[in-house]
């Protein structure tokens, strides 16, 4: 339990801790109370709220105690770290559906009944809600200097550019961010925050306003902000954020964001993104380096998260359509409910005319073959599929038991390109 930091640092989880020696002590006496706070922007988690959701989890392995913070009440005002303009704000009515959306996702990284370590989900619009401005000015805000927060960067960032603005609904947020700091210590005797690097400014605020108003220390650490070769904020695509929910992103999706991950970075996410021991990761990095072809970090790391997320089914479900996707060949029993379902969303399909047909004219017909002259030349080269079995002649007939789950029947053309083609479409 007294490694505890140790381990987050070896895993990547702490870039920056306010006072190394005096959290090593706390550890070293016994269970911790630590928080990461997030702003239910959306009904979803992303990729990028993970390293300190994982660094929590870690935590309560090593039997501490994690507190999720959801910003019910921040999340109405917007934070401006790391951001160049304000942002539009949310309703009370609009939080609330987020952080309901937020709660089963969080069940996959934390346990919330496991005894003294069980983890809490609390919303801090339920005491921000309350605070009355005149008592919060008077109790809250005579412990910050304006001199304190304008030397803020991303406070100063935005009042010295002429095309930014700071409103001052946003220049107070740190003060709230320090109120739920000294909340949770009041409440739950919670004396370690835990955040992006982005955070640091409102971490220790946090920190100055229990010093202040109670005399006692609490600590803070933040996380690496990670970035990609090419300067993008890791978790970001050309498609946008990669979400949790499995509605935003679909979990093949997510296996892949995964698998496309850079060699150089492969050893640092396994640490950060799995519970796989630091062991185990070294082995796979060997093995990775004797053959970087082979992607087994990738692959290894897209499994061992995907399950995390999505629970092992579904990642085991997305690794086998990978495979297949990517040259290998799949067997006709293997396209059943959801290996179907992820096929079907990821390849080129047209639909059918009419059934029964001819094979031949409905791969025409729906752009998945130039000729029937293409569909005889792959034929007799036994390089036509359909569902998993090989097609031994060119006029072979497609009937309604071809669709398997009575919509799709999976064509293969060659080694690799697949096609989907979707039942007539009803009147």
């Amino acid at each position: 339990m007294n490694d505890a930091l140790k381990t987050l640092r070896e895993r990547g989880y702490v870039d920056w801790c306010s006072d190394e020696e005096g959290l090593n002590a706390l550890f070293e006496k016994g269970q911790v109370t630590a928080y990461v706070g997030f702003d239910p922007t959306a009904d979803s988690l992303h990729v990028g709220h993970l390293i300190p959701l994982m660094g929590l989890a870690w935590l309560q392995k090593l039997g501490h105690r994690p507190i999720l913070l959801a910003g019910g009440g921040t999340g109405m005002i917007g934070d401006p770290s790391m951001k160049s303009k304000e942002r539009n704000l949310l309703s009370d009515e609009q939080v609330r559906r987020n952080v309901e959306g937020i709660k089963v996702q969080l069940s996959r990284l934390v346990d919330f009944d496991c005894g003294s370590a069980s983890a809490l989900l609390v919303n801090n619009y339920d005491w921000l809600g309350k605070l009355n401005l005149i008592d919060f000015l008077r109790d809250v805000g005579k412990f910050f200097s304006v001199n304190y927060m304008i030397r803020k960067e991303h406070v100063r960032s935005r009042i010295e550019d002429p095309n930014k603005t700071l409103s001052y609904t946003e220049f107070t947020y740190t003060l709230l961010q320090a109120y739920d700091f000294w909340h949770l210590f009041k409440t739950f005797g919670c004396r370690l925050q835990m955040g992006g690097n982005d955070q640091q400014g409102n971490l220790v605020s946090g920190i100055e306003l229990i010093r202040k108003w109670d005399g006692e220390t609490a600590y803070a650490a933040t996380n690496p902000l990670l970035l990609n070769s090419s300067g993008t904020k890791f978790g970001k695509t050309e498609g946008g954020a990669v979400w949790l929910s499995p509605e935003k992103t679909s979990p093949y999706k997510f296996y892949q964001f995964w698998m496309n991950s850079e060699d150089e970075a492969v050893e640092k996410l396994l640490k950060l993104f799995t519970f796989l021991p630091l062991e185990e990761i070294d082995q796979i990095v060997a093995e990775h380096q004797a053959n970087p072809g082979r992607r087994a970090a990738q692959r290894r790391l897209a499994l061992e998260i995907t399950s995390i997320i999505h629970g092992e089914e579904a990642a085991k479900a997305a690794q086998r359509a990978s495979e297949i996707l990517f040259g290998g060949q799949v067997a006709h029993d293997e396209l059943t409910g959801p290996m179907l379902s992820i096929i079907a969303s990821e390849t080129e399909g047209g639909s059918i005319a009419s059934l029964p047909c001819q094979l031949a004219e409905a791969l025409v017909a729906s752009g998945a073959c130039a000729s029937k002259g293409e569909v005889k030349r792959l034929t007799s080269g036994g390089g036509l599929y359909l569902n998993g079995d090989r097609v031994e002649t060119s006029d072979r007939e497609l009937t309604e038991s071809d669709l398997l789950d009575g919509e799709h029947a999976l064509v293969r053309l060659g080694k690799k390109k697949y096609f989907t083609l979707r039942r007539p479409e009803r009147s």
